[in-house]
């Protein structure tokens, strides 16, 4: 009995080695907000497109002194388009949405925001805040096309849950979703190892 637990013990701890080294090339990035810090770790392998476009932006400091704009408790968190003023971020092109990679937009994934055009996407993020299943891709139609997830939070969960939790209202172009008190990203970089 002692031979078998030990044995399940070493081939847990294996398996947990090679989940680490499978992640290890995955690039991170921390957001450091004024409510706390968030690392997020992303998905190359599944999202090309939208990962560059976000490091791109990341690491060209675009996100920096930015908001979380709109936050609606139980939905999301979204970002990287305002500055506190509600002044709109210049922007690149739009890319072309990833959606159908098999990623869901379970609570903590982050994704692209978009318009109603499935392939807008460009600086807006978000971070799903619940399983938001109807924001998957079901189809290649203007009601399936879903929302591209590309990454997921690994920590500062309970930041995510802190922001999701402040109070809202009106703020710049937003009717009801804008946090009372500005949530500012102060930085977002890339972390290298």
């Amino acid at each position: 009995m002692k031979l078998k637990n030990l044995l399940i013990i070493i081939a847990t701890f294996f398996l947990a080695v090679q989940i680490q080294i499978a992640n290890a090339d995955n690039p991170r990035v921390k957001i450091e907000s004024t409510k706390g810090d968030i690392i997020i770790e992303l998905y190359p392998d599944k999202a090309p497109v939208s990962v560059a476009n976000f490091l791109t932006y990341v690491n060209d400091g675009a996100y920096d002194n930015t908001i979380f704009h709109r936050v609606i408790k139980g939905f999301m968190i979204q970002g990287g388009g305002y500055a506190p003023n509600y002044k709109k971020a210049e922007t690149r092109s739009p890319i072309k949405n990833e959606a159908d990679n098999g990623l869901k937009n379970l609570k903590y994934t982050v994704a692209m925001a978009r318009t109603n055009d499935p392939n807008s996407a460009t600086n807006q993020f978000f971070i799903n805040d619940a399983d938001n299943s109807f924001l998957d891709y079901t189809s290649k139609s203007m009601s399936g096309w879903g929302y591209a997830v590309f990454g997921k939070v690994v920590d500062g969960k309970g930041i995510v849950d802190v922001i999701s939790s402040v109070r809202t209202g009106h703020g710049g172009p937003f009717s009801k979703d804008a946090p009372r008190k500005a949530i500012i990203i102060k930085r977002m970089t890339e972390i290298k190892s």
